[in-house]
């Protein structure tokens, strides 16, 4: 049977088509597959990974293709134009793990203790105004990028723990939300470290507080790939992971455990620089880069208490169905499953 188109996937999203996907079989050596990315710190395994040649090693010829927001990725991951990616965990995704199309196989990007995170900001409008703390979000504008997104699960639950009501505007973009907040149309958003930190550097936004307050040990980000992969392309995707997971060990070892010295952290950065903030000079990016530094999940492991709770809140505002189960969500036999 063929792959599915990007318009068949997306048709699956508003509940049309059922996914049957199957792929051709791996070649043992330079099988060209696409991965999906950001143009975000947050994605630089997939970098490492790429430019020190442990996807190479691995039997793959691989391109990056790049995407502005978490739903068309996974699209694209559904209809066989994209094989393996990294995003945040989206309605879209759920509901096309739910026709199967997609699987979650990896962690990626998280929370931890002790590391900068994601940031929650504010215009530069709402705080002189007195916006100074995310107890006083009651009634503000949320920016977000679609409803179902990571940034809607993350507004909700501060407005949940705050015991306040929030309005989420979808945007659709991150550079969209950015112009949002600059002139002041929305109030509040939550970003990673390395958008969040320069931007209020500059004067534009204004940090008021810290995803992990309200979402400790959250993963932000996993792996996935389609469901026909997960299901029938095993060695092609364990062969994935192992190179995915070096370029993680590569990053956490340079960037947060400092093994290289400063040394290994420039060397770091210039290799991320050639997928992030590429349109300013290396001596300008560099701080924004290294202010993006958190943790991923070593090995690629899942924070499956994480991805439940995530699950949950989507199904507790309708927007996926009540009966999708986790295993329904997660391929859990290629990394380890972890409860925190």
């Amino acid at each position: 049977m063929k792959n599915l188109n990007r318009r068949h996937a997306l048709a699956m999203l508003g509940g049309g088509v059922a996914a049957s996907a199957l792929a051709a079989p791996a070649i043992a050596q330079n099988k060209k597959i696409k991965v999906g990315a950001l143009r975000f710190t947050s994605h630089s395994a997939s970098f490492v990974a790429l430019e020190r040649g442990y996807f190479a090693d691995a039997g793959f010829d691989v391109e990056l293709e790049f995407f502005q927001a978490a739903q068309p990725m996974a699209v694209a991951i559904a209809s066989g134009d994209v094989d393996y990616a990294v995003t945040a965990v989206s309605g879209g995704l759920i509901s096309l793990a739910e026709k199967g199309a997609i699987k979650v196989i990896g962690g990626a990007l998280k929370e931890e203790a002790g590391i900068d995170g994601q940031q929650i900001v504010v215009s530069d409008a709402a705080f002189q105004a007195g916006l100074a703390d995310p107890s006083q979000l009651d009634g503000k504008d949320y920016a977000i990028t679609q409803s179902g997104s990571s940034f809607h699960y993350v507004g909700s639950n501060v407005a949940s723990a705050e015991g306040l009501e929030m309005s989420y505007k979808p945007l659709q973009k991150v550079g969209a939300i950015i112009g949002a907040l600059r002139s002041g149309q929305v109030d509040a958003w939550n970003i990673v470290p390395h958008i969040a930190k320069p931007l209020a550097g500059a004067g534009a936004v204004h940090i008021i507080g810290a995803v992990q307050d309200y979402l400790p040990d959250y993963q932000i980000t996993t792996a996935f790939t389609s469901a026909n992969n997960a299901a029938n392309e095993r060695g092609q995707t364990k062969d994935f992971l192992a190179a995915f997971s070096k370029g993680i060990d590569d990053y956490n070892g340079t960037m947060i455990d400092k093994s290289g010295g400063d040394a290994g952290v420039d060397e770091m950065v210039k290799l991320i620089h050639k997928y992030v903030y590429t349109d300013r000079p290396i001596e300008k990016a560099a701080p924004s880069i290294i202010n993006g530094t958190m943790r991923l999940s070593p090995n690629a492991a899942l924070n499956v208490a994480s991805i439940q709770h995530q699950l949950s809140w989507f199904q507790s505002e309708g927007l996926v169905d009540a009966d999708i189960t986790l295993e329904t969500l997660v391929d859990g036999s290629y990394v380890e499953m972890i409860n925190i």
